[in-house]
């Protein structure tokens, strides 16, 4: 009798000190699910938990199964199975990621929004388990962040529950269960579930280097403007594939917004697909408020067609087209940008002296334009028209837009004035521009800068520092049997007959074949008086096709 008794009050002091099962438990554990990742290839790479926290699909797990990752999916309470659509946020250093499953509704667990205090019960909710879930207290709530919380339990939890939510009394979710330091270890650790479910994506997510340890799909931000940031940056970062798809998920998130629409139509017509393009900046257009931004883009994008896309007709795009729908977007909003691409259209349809006027009207205007552009675009339209004295004025008032010391924006004009400088016979000008270039660019100069200087150095009688280029040029290309040829001209034509002749030799150990070797070892013999060889060497310039050796032979012989 007296065991019986002892049993009963054992029983009774259990019942007393043990917390008792929470009402919400059955209804809860619809919200958990397990989740399986896999490669490209299709071989499993991780298995979890993890936990809906909205009613379309957003859902928390931790972040390391999805790492190398191509593919997921989740199977719910009910042992129905969901693709994972799209990676909404992650956190590496928690290891927590929030993502979103193609299901038409979930249901979803509430999120607590204040710290949990220390001393109070914690439920642990594991995978379809409905019965005796395991409970304990509080031991310690470590802040982080802005105002999230790291959780140490009183709860020895197995492998199997990683990923799990950690609930409170009330049923909301509290936490995510993270590994437990051993197997043996006591205690349970949980990262901040309102932390997890405020993980989100932002513009500049491509990036991210924790977003790209997965190939999942990441999706859009909610905010147009993240979104936009986003298309926009992935335009310059992404495949083809990969940019296509997040336009079409920017159309479906933002179908008002005329930029997903631009966005398309600009990718279909560098792919020539005309038509198609045409029909999405006509709905651009139709939805956008005000409207100047899409009649720009519809100009641009004809213009673009003419300017760089051309060897497919396309009867509805014309100039005159572009050159509309430029002016009905500075109609709606007088912008300069929209005045200049009215004066790249003119340019295109050769009318020089109209996009003449335009770019220097913008060039004088204030405003924050590129004043060197648009100088650089007005010295063109001087070029097409073969008037060198205004063209080089107008090359000048580029330049003049940048001051010493130069930064490498001014580069492209500095070596566009060199050039035009040479074809005016302008060598040492020229010479000086390449100078300055080559100070900005020291880094990316090639044998084909040298040696081009070197010809604007002959041209100006510039002979040493010629000779000293066309040296470099060998040094970085020395198999360029072109430049040891000018080389051994310009030694020859300054009276270097020797070190013409020893350049020479180098081009017929380059290229016993090569006619130029011994047309300039001939030439350098005979000049140095040793014509019986001399003209041996030019006899086999000759005979392997050289045209200037006949006359030279004729001359010494």
């Amino acid at each position: 009798m007296k065991r019986i008794l002892s049993i009963l009050a054992i029983a009774i002091f259990y019942i007393a000190t043990c917390p008792a099962q929470p009402g919400w438990v059955k209804k809860a554990t619809k919200s958990v699910f397990s989740l399986k990742t896999f490669a490209a290839d299709g071989s499993l790479i991780g298995s979890s938990n993890g936990f809906f926290v909205g009613t379309n699909g957003e859902a928390v797990s931790n972040f390391a199964p999805f790492k190398g990752a191509a593919r997921a999916v989740i199977i719910d309470a009910q042992g129905k199975e969901f693709p994972v659509a799209t990676i909404l946020g992650a956190n590496d250093m928690y290891d927590v990621a929030k993502f979103r499953v193609q299901a038409d509704k979930t249901q979803p667990l509430a999120i607590a929004t204040g710290i949990q205090p220390v001393g109070s019960q914690a439920w642990l909710l594991t995978y379809r388990e409905v019965k005796d879930i395991k409970g304990g207290p509080v031991r310690k709530a470590e802040t982080f962040g802005e105002g999230y919380a790291y959780y140490t339990i009183a709860l020895q939890t197995a492998e199997s529950a990683v990923s799990c939510p950690l609930l409170n009394d009330a049923g909301e979710a509290i936490g995510i269960i993270q590994p437990a330091a051993s197997e043996k270890d006591s205690l349970s650790y949980a990262v901040s579930a309102l932390f997890a479910d405020s993980l989100k994506v932002n513009g500049l997510s491509l990036s991210d280097p924790t977003l790209k340890m997965t190939s999942i799909k990441k999706e859009l931000p909610d905010k147009l403007s993240d979104a936009n940031l986003l298309v926009y940056m992935a335009g310059s970062t992404v495949d083809s594939a990969t940019y296509a798809g997040l336009v079409d998920d920017f159309i479906r998130k933002f179908p008002d917004a005329p930029d997903g629409y631009i966005y398309r139509a600009l990718t279909k017509a560098v792919a020539s697909d005309f038509e198609a393009a045409d029909r999405d900046i006509q709905q651009a257009i139709k939805v956008a408020d005000p409207k100047d931004d899409a009649h720009y883009n519809y100009a641009r994008i004809i213009y673009n067609k003419w300017a760089f896309n051309n060897s497919k007709d396309y009867p509805n795009w014309t100039l005159d087209k572009a050159l509309d729908e430029a002016r009905q977007a500075y109609s709606i909003n007088p912008l300069p940008a929209y005045r200049q691409l009215e004066a790249d259209i003119l340019y295109q349809q050769k009318q020089y002296d109209r996009a003449y006027d335009l770019y220097t009207e913008l060039a004088k205007a204030d405003n924050k334009m590129n004043k060197a552009e648009l100088w650089f675009a007005a010295a063109r339209c001087k070029e097409m028209q073969q008037d060198t004295t205004a063209m080089l004025a107008l090359m000048d008032s580029t330049i003049s837009c940048f001051s010493r010391p130069y930064l490498k924006e001014a580069a492209f004009y500095l070596w566009s004035r060199a050039n035009a400088r040479m074809d005016a016979k302008k060598y040492r000008d020229a010479v000086n521009d390449m100078n300055d270039y080559e100070q900005l660019m020291a880094a990316q100069v090639n044998a084909n800068f040298y040696y081009i200087r070197h010809q604007a150095e002959i041209g100006g009688r510039l002979y040493q520092q010629a000779l000293n280029d066309i040296s470099r040029a060998i040094q970085m290309e020395p198999k360029q049997i072109l430049y040891y040829a000018e080389k051994a001209s310009l030694q020859v034509r300054v009276g270097q007959y020797a070190e013409a002749q020893a350049t020479a030799e180098e081009i017929i150990a380059i290229d016993p074949q090569d006619s130029d070797g011994y047309l300039f070892k001939g030439l350098a013999q005979c000049l140095l008086g040793n014509k019986k060889e001399g003209i041996a060497n030019l006899q086999k310039a000759k005979e392997l096709g050289n045209p200037q050796a006949d006359g030279l032979i004729e001359k010494y012989k």
